[in-house]
């Protein structure tokens, strides 16, 4: 048995520790996730990669009774807690923009209109996701995994119990629905 798998069993146990020593050892991985997920959307949000790995692990802390079969599933949550972790920030930075305490000062309008374009392309990414995974559930996990936490064919196989050809065929489909949904 590796010490990931230990530790993810001691994680279903609700040990405290294990869940602070999983969190250590593969704090990098998660860094590596955070980051591909950051670059591809550089102005969406103001969060860098150590803030969007370390406010996941305050999200990991407030949820309980987190169970974890493997490694995949772990990253796979992982995706999706930093997605949540993104569109929150969208929509609260949208929240301020409408009417914040702050008094609203233009200086550049080509700039505001480019940051509002990517705010509402990340909810309705986000809304059109929802729609497929209320369709289609094993899709919306594969746009997740790849786009939001940008793993491999083969990671999201192998967390999701299916072959690499399942995948490929699941995001193509999934991608084509989404592109119709969001014209």
């Amino acid at each position: 048995m590796t010490e990931i798998t230990a530790l993810l069993q001691g994680v279903n146990a609700g040990d405290p520790a294990a869940r602070d020593s999983l969190f250590t050892l593969l704090y990098q991985e998660l860094r590596t996730l955070a980051r591909s997920r950051l670059h591809r959307s550089e102005t969406i949000t103001l969060l860098d990669t150590t803030a969007l790995v370390h406010e996941t692990y305050l999200r990991y802390l407030n949820a309980h009774q987190l169970e974890f079969a493997d490694r995949g599933r772990f990253f796979a949550y992982s995706a999706n807690v930093m997605r949540s972790i993104v569109v929150d920030e969208v929509r609260k930075r949208n929240a301020e923009r409408r009417g914040g305490a702050a008094e609203h000062v233009v200086l550049d309008t080509a700039a505001v209109d480019a940051l509002a374009q990517d705010d509402e392309q990340i909810l309705r990414v986000h809304e059109a996701l929802d729609e497929l995974a209320a369709l289609e559930p094993r899709l919306a996990r594969v746009v997740e995994m790849r786009y939001f936490a940008g793993l491999s064919e083969e990671d999201i196989a192998q967390a999701m119990g299916v072959t690499d050809r399942t995948v490929r065929r699941d995001w193509d489909k999934a991608r084509t629905l989404l592109f119709a949904a969001l014209k």
